[in-house]
């Protein structure tokens, strides 16, 4: 049997569009399909921790792949850097912790601290901290629908936060690259038996194909629409927008390029507010 696998890109703390994906890709592909996040779940967006708490849960029960975005990059930062210093106590690690920590509240993060109603490194969320460390980076799709961390020798569609995983001069490794790297910083050479890539990071008017990279960031946060993409490994992907509360003419800031991909929309009604 065929698992179907659906890719959610960039939330960004918009749990009003992930309870209406989770509930439309059921109904649609069936219980038993599952749920690809490509990170940037939390930051700029009211709801962070709840988008966290639900694709936790489904993470748990088999039903959600979670994968890290640059956002979850950076929230990790401090926290690392603060567990260590718990065990070595020393200063030097509590300070490192300290400059992640603020390094994530400059970029995105003081939104969660205001969900929060305060955040500290010594009072982090637990369902924030497990949340994180369920995160992988890159992942590989097969048509029976299972999920690799390496590429597989059959036919497969890599899938990563931000661009598949290339060596880059300003990151220590490939998987960091992936976290971080624009469309036009390629070009992004593919695995053999890779026949496309698919990334949410940067975001788009409408979901585009650029050479053999696909591009998902609607920019929910603040446009309302939530791309989801439904992996095809030998076909064109199916990819549906979600229209739920938003200002969809916050995408005019969002570049053009590349060969915009058939959508289909579906337009929400009785949803929560974001």
């Amino acid at each position: 049997m065929i698992r179907p696998v659906v890719i959610i890109p960039d939330l960004h703390g918009r749990a009003d569009l992930l309870a209406e994906a989770v509930a439309y890709v059921e109904a649609v592909h069936g219980p038993d399909a599952h749920l690809l996040s490509l990170g940037d779940v939390i930051d700029r967006g009211p709801q962070s921790l709840e988008c966290a708490a639900l694709l936790l849960d489904l993470h748990r029960q088999g039903r959600a792949t979670l994968l890290m975005g640059n956002h979850e990059r950076m929230a990790q930062e401090g926290l690392q850097w603060f567990r260590q210093y718990l065990a070595s106590r020393d200063p030097a690690d509590y300070r490192r912790a300290l400059e992640g920590f603020g390094w994530w509240m400059g970029n995105g993060g003081e939104s969660v601290r205001r969900e929060v109603g305060g955040l500290t490194l010594e009072q982090f969320p637990q369902v924030l901290a497990e949340y994180l460390d369920a995160l992988g980076r890159v992942v590989y799709v097969t048509a029976d629908g299972e999920l690799h961390r390496t590429p597989p020798e059959e036919a497969s569609v890599l899938v990563a936060h931000a661009s598949p995983p290339v060596p880059h001069r300003q990151y220590p490794s490939p998987e960091s690259a992936a976290l971080w790297l624009r469309p036009f910083d390629g070009p992004f050479p593919l695995p053999e038996g890779v026949a496309y890539s698919v990334h949410g990071h940067t975001p788009v008017r409408v979901p585009v194909r650029l050479g053999r990279h696909v591009y998902l960031d609607l920019g929910a946060y603040e446009t309302g629409q939530l791309a989801l993409l439904a992996v095809n490994v030998t076909g064109r992907p199916e990819v549906t927008v979600l229209e739920g509360r938003g200002d969809p003419g916050a995408a005019r800031r969002y570049p053009l390029f590349g060969e915009p991909l058939p959508t289909q929309t579906v337009t929400l009604t009785g949803r929560r507010p974001g």
